[in-house]
């Protein structure tokens, strides 16, 4: 999900000012035409790997771009340098493959990817020594992957006898994905997209409660993965990750299918029943899918009153932005407001901070394992009125805070709002899908690959509902899963 080509970038959410947010749009302006070009400002993969990492074509960028100038470059500098930078290394062959990097930035390969190339003439055979049809579509490679990447095990000898006799392979392929949909490796405790939510729930057993629970019992990720495997499966809109306001039971598993429940309770009442450190003590109206778990809000936001890991996180966790890479930066006027007296309104953090504090103000009135002074205050839960606890240890006008804020710019009342704007957007598909691209394929999409990609997401808004079944039953049928 990366939208920002980082070219010569170091960056930290302090955002050093060395930092060149202008190097996008100004790799665009030359090349306006290159497919990692799309969404208007360019893929960091074009000149990185992980930036600031370098690939072979940002290196020969780096080499060639104002070298006579002392570094850090300003960004007059940059600008003025790049065009020409870019010009003299286009009949350059940085990956090797035979194809200079103008022929891949227009032919939308990756100049720095030997495995990413033009396609020229025909393909140069038609059949692999395996058997497989390395030049289209092969169906009997994808009944044999599917079973591998959803079953979890190679299809039998009488599976594969069965499926080369079919007269429609292609509905045998969705046939055969609905059965492997259901199985436990790919549904069940530890399964494949259980564990596809490791990323955006962090667990730590040390702190865990619950069953197993840690030396410091704390909070139980447990509802969270039942959470997230239950919304990811079956016909349910995957926006509820986001905007639920119920929680999810897992039973069975070992040995007999495993079960996931809906319920729906209020606050200290799951308490009184599942134990102080298991219960959830969000009330429903303040509910916002996993944002508002009990896990989430004792691991991040904790003992902060303006709790901006908190916003990070889930922005970089569910929407694929990461601010420390100058992703998803929609500045507001007038921030940031340095309202717990951090420091952030310097020129040297405002940039980011200008998009993060408006992004944080509504997950401000969400308790994490506290801190504070007040009195009353219920850990894990909402409350109103929290800041002004804060006002002893983080200065007066912590309480000043507002609960709304902005995402992408827009103004969202609180969390709620927060969260339903969030899922409802581009780039909640685009990293929703992404998570399940690279389960399926092993890596993000080559440039050659985006255009189904971007099918991909852009039908999971639309025609499949937010169905996340929906989409793989097209996914299999890509020419980038198909084709061996």
């Amino acid at each position: 999900m990366t939208r920002f080509f980082a070219a010569m970038v170091t960056l930290t959410i302090a955002l050093p000012a060395s930092a060149r947010p202008v190097a996008p749009s100004a790799f665009c302006a030359v090349y306006p035409e290159a497919d990692a070009c799309a969404d208007g400002v360019a893929l960091c993969e074009t000149c990185h790997t992980a930036p600031p990492g370098r690939n072979v074509y940002g290196v020969q960028l780096e080499q060639a771009l104002a070298p006579g100038e002392a570094r850090p470059l300003t960004d007059a500098v940059f600008l003025e340098a790049l065009p020409v930078a870019l010009a003299d290394i286009e009949a350059l062959d940085a990956d090797g493959d035979g194809y200079d990097n103008l022929e891949e930035l227009l032919a939308g390969t990756g100049p720095a990817d030997p495995r990413s190339r033009p396609v020229v003439g025909d393909c140069p055979r038609s059949v692999a020594a395996n058997g497989w049809d390395v030049c289209n579509y092969d169906p009997a490679y994808v009944f044999k992957k599917i079973h591998l990447d959803v079953c979890g095990h190679s299809p039998t000898r009488s599976a594969l006898d069965a499926f080369a006799a079919e007269s429609d392979r292609l509905a045998a392929l969705h046939e055969a994905l609905d059965r492997c949909l259901d199985s436990e490796w790919w549904r069940g405790e530890d399964g494949v997209v259980w564990n596809l939510a490791n990323r955006k729930i962090a667990p730590l057993k040390s702190i865990k409660g619950g069953d197993g629970a840690g030396d410091i019992p704390l909070a139980d990720y447990e509802d969270d993965y039942a959470y997230f495997v239950y919304v990811h499966t079956d016909d349910r809109d995957v926006r509820e990750v986001l905007t639920g306001q119920y929680f999810v039971a897992r039973t069975g598993g070992v040995g007999s299918p495993t079960v996931y429940t809906p319920f729906n309770p209020t606050g200290l009442d799951d308490v009184n029943r599942r134990g102080r450190s298991v219960g959830q003590l969000v009330f429903p109206p303040f509910r916002a899918g996993m944002l508002t778990h009990r896990w989430f809000l004792m691991s991040q936001i904790m003992f902060t009153a303006l709790p901006r890991t908190a916003a990070a996180q889930a922005y970089r966790a569910y929407l694929g932005y990461d601010l420390s890479r100058l992703e998803g930066l929609y500045p507001v006027e007038g921030e940031p407001v340095d309202y717990d007296s951090r420091g952030v309104d310097q020129p040297e953090c405002a940039r980011c901070h200008s998009t993060l504090d408006p992004l944080t103000y509504p997950f401000s009135r969400y308790e994490g394992i506290q801190g504070g002074t007040g009195e009353f205050r219920i850990p894990f839960s909402f409350n109103r009125r929290r800041l002004e606890s804060f006002t002893e240890t983080d200065g007066p006008h912590i309480a000043d805070t507002p609960q709304d804020g902005r995402l992408f710019g827009e103004p969202v009342a609180d969390l709620v709002e927060w969260a339903r704007v969030a899922a409802d957007s581009e780039a909640f598909a685009k990293a929703t899908v992404l998570d399940y691209w690279k389960l399926m394929m092993g890596e993000s999409p080559r440039p050659e690959e985006r255009a189904e990609y971007d099918t991909l997401w852009t039908e999971l808004m639309t025609t499949h509902e937010y169905r996340v079944e929906r989409m793989l039953h097209a996914l299999i049928e890509t020419e980038a899963y198909g084709v061996p």
